[in-house]
């Protein structure tokens, strides 16, 4: 099923927030209503809300505002701005918005599905993978990046994956549901649990996607994968980002310089809607930390696997090539 697409005049976005208990869909007929759909995630994951971002510039007759709309929903995943950008560009040259947006959509395919060959590469036959967070089909609004690796590994190899729930949105919930719908085997543990199951020899490698990288590779990706990253360094598990090149941020640096959405203190405080900490409890909610390229095993892009000091480089090199 298609995470994202354009039919009809509108934007069709399959809820993401009514996942896993209910397949429902969501039509946003303007650029303020994909926005309210970007911003309270019933569209997640960075190529999706960029890829829902880019047909919400077909909604609107102001091009000017509604990437103003759209950019200002979610701060820290580089694909939003990259692909509203890639849309104002093209309707510069000529095209119409739609017509930019599809493109966008499927260079985002083509893109996901090369990341996901190029990880699967990396997945021995009988690996155990440790996932966190969602970065699968559902995310990405093609093949998916991290968890597009194990699916596709899974087509020719015995495959087992460890699945984070990704506190406090659970995203862990929607991992484990596309993992399910291909047949692979796989069990959910608590956040804190992962370092643990390393240092017991349980995890073969774990693999992460990212919101926003930066020229040297530190990036951003969910709240949790700092210290992820940390305790595979520590127990000596290879740990790779996978994400496309519109992932990248080549103005910044470091990531000194990524922005970090804070959202709403409720997320912490309830599940599902009902409180669970008592009258008073505050909390803070840090959509996203930010890990240092220093704890990247290798990056798995569109053009292939690589290391940091390279990643520069491919922003002009040849697709599938390896550096």
């Amino acid at each position: 099923m298609d995470a994202v697409t354009f039919a009809k005049g509108g934007v069709r976005i399959l809820d993401q927030a009514r996942l896993p208990h209910e397949t429902a869909y969501i039509t946003c007929r303007t650029p303020g209503e994909v926005a309210d759909a970007i911003r309270g995630m019933n569209v997640r994951g960075a190529p999706a809300i960029g890829v829902a971002a880019a047909y919400g510039m077909a909604l609107s007759k102001d091009p000017a505002e509604a990437a103003a709309v759209l950019k200002k929903a979610r701060p820290t995943a580089a694909d939003l701005s990259n692909a509203v950008d890639y849309v104002l560009a093209a309707m510069k040259a000529g095209k119409t918005a739609l017509d930019a947006a599809n493109g966008w959509h499927r260079m985002i395919r083509e893109n996901t599905a090369a990341i996901s060959r190029h990880g699967a590469s990396l997945i021995p036959g009988g690996a155990r993978v440790l996932l966190h967070c969602n970065a699968g089909p559902l995310a990405t609004a093609g093949s998916g990046t991290s968890l597009g690796a194990v699916l596709e590994a899974a087509k020719t190899k015995r495959v087992f994956a460890y699945v984070d729930e990704t506190r406090p949105r659970f995203q862990g919930a929607l991992t484990s549901w596309e993992l399910a719908q291909a047949g692979i085997e796989h069990r959910v543990i608590v956040d804190a649990a992962a370092g643990s199951l390393m240092r017991r020899g349980m995890v073969d490698m774990a693999m992460v996607g990212a919101d926003r990288i930066a020229r040297n590779g530190d990036f951003a990706n969910k709240i949790g994968t700092y210290p992820l990253a940390v305790a595979a360094r520590e127990n000596s598990v290879p740990f790779y980002v996978l994400a496309p090149l519109s992932t990248f941020d080549f103005s910044l640096a470091d990531g000194d310089g990524i922005v970090v959405e804070e959202r709403h203190e409720d997320e912490v405080l309830e599940v599902s809607g009902k409180r669970v900490y008592g009258k008073g409890a505050r909390a803070l909610n840090p959509a996203f930390d930010v890990t240092p390229a220093r704890y990247v095993t290798a990056y798995v892009t569109e053009k292939g696997i690589g290391k940091a000091e390279g990643l520069a480089r491919w922003k002009d090199t040849p697709a599938s090539s390896s550096k």
